[in-house]
């Protein structure tokens, strides 16, 4: 490679907006270049990546929060694919569940520098969250935002002005806590993840000096670990927990059509933290998106896919109860 390029860490709590964000950033990319996306995900089944994949950008998943764990070595993995395919920019999400510090340290390793440039960390904040202590209280949640030099208010539309009032005071705070770095911390405000490009661009400066706090861990018998499914299985699950959540996924056979208004009314009912979803439905391939219990579906181009479902939430839910209903509203071919 005779240049480094450019890379961008896009991170932010569950729901925060982090896959809308990157899609919307893909979408407008210069039609010249050409992008990968490194994804991490806390579940067990990657659902962001085939999102991305609709959009034309390289992929790679590294499913089960690995990217968080001490030895990095699926995200090594992950990278050095990328990297060969000589991108014009790297961006990189890491779990919802997770602190981007180890992240920076790899990318900041004598391994990758002669090979990323790496830009302004970006990290998103659904401004409601700023008044919940669920949110203040969780160590990850501020680390993520500790770790960013811009600060994106997703979601802008669907706060009050009470929300907008404790994000600027919020802000204030944050400056005076990275005091040496005020001037060059950034406060942007963004409705569907509509994030300016040029943003991206602006040069990294360090702003967290902390420790990152690990509440998961994971292994892997391979250096790049592959969900799916195995000859003349029809479906999988695979469960994951850590950090004080739980997740559980489903990857379903192509030859599994879903009803769309009985999954649709299903996901409705479902009271877990987030939901998502990529499936081939008796109306077309849908992307599903749950998110403070508000259920949002964008129509996909993609054909004979794999079915796909992971949820999450801070309680122990059914499992057993859910797949029952999913395998109820599915017909096979």
């Amino acid at each position: 490679m005779t240049q480094r390029v450019p890379t961008n860490i896009i991170t932010g709590f569950l729901g925060s907006g982090k896959t809308t964000t990157i899609l919307h950033l893909l979408k407008n990319k210069p039609k010249d270049e050409n992008w990968a996306v490194l994804v991490n995900e806390f579940g067990e089944v990657g659902i962001d990546g085939a999102l991305m994949t609709d959009q034309g950008a390289m992929i790679k998943e590294i499913p089960g929060g690995c990217m968080c764990c001490t030895a990095g070595v699926p995200m090594s993995v992950g990278i050095n694919a990328l990297l060969r395919t000589k991108p014009d920019r790297l961006l990189i999400e890491p779990t919802g569940l997770g602190h981007p510090k180890e992240v920076i340290a790899k990318l900041l390793s004598e391994q990758f520098m002669p090979y990323v440039d790496l830009k302004a960390t970006i990290a998103l904040v659904d401004p409601r969250h700023l008044s919940l202590d669920k949110y203040t209280e969780n160590q990850n949640f501020n680390d993520q935002l500790d770790s960013a030099q811009i600060i994106m208010a997703n979601k802008v539309d669907q706060v009050a002005e009470s929300d907008l009032a404790q994000l600027a005071i919020w802000f204030e705070s944050f400056k005076q806590k990275h005091s040496e770095n005020a001037e060059q911390l950034h406060l942007v405000t963004a409705i569907q993840g509509e994030l300016d490009l040029s943003l991206l661009d602006i040069e990294r400066i360090a702003t967290y000096q902390g420790e990152a706090a690990h509440g998961h861990h994971h292994h892997h018998d391979d250096l790049d670990p592959q969900f799916g499914l195995k000859p003349g299985e029809k479906f999988v699950r695979k469960e994951n927990k850590g950090q004080g959540y739980y997740s559980c996924g489903w990857l379903f056979g192509a030859e599994f059509t879903f009803n769309f208004d009985q999954l649709f009314s299903m996901l409705s009912a479902l009271t877990a933290e987030r939901v998502k979803a990529v499936m081939n439905t008796d109306q077309g391939c849908y992307a599903f998106n749950v998110s403070n219990s508000v259920v949002s579906v964008n129509q996909i181009s993609l054909d004979g896919f794999e079915s796909r479902i992971e949820v999450i939430d801070s309680q122990l839910m059914p499992w057993q109860q859910l797949e029952d209903v999913l395998l109820s509203i599915a017909e096979e071919k």
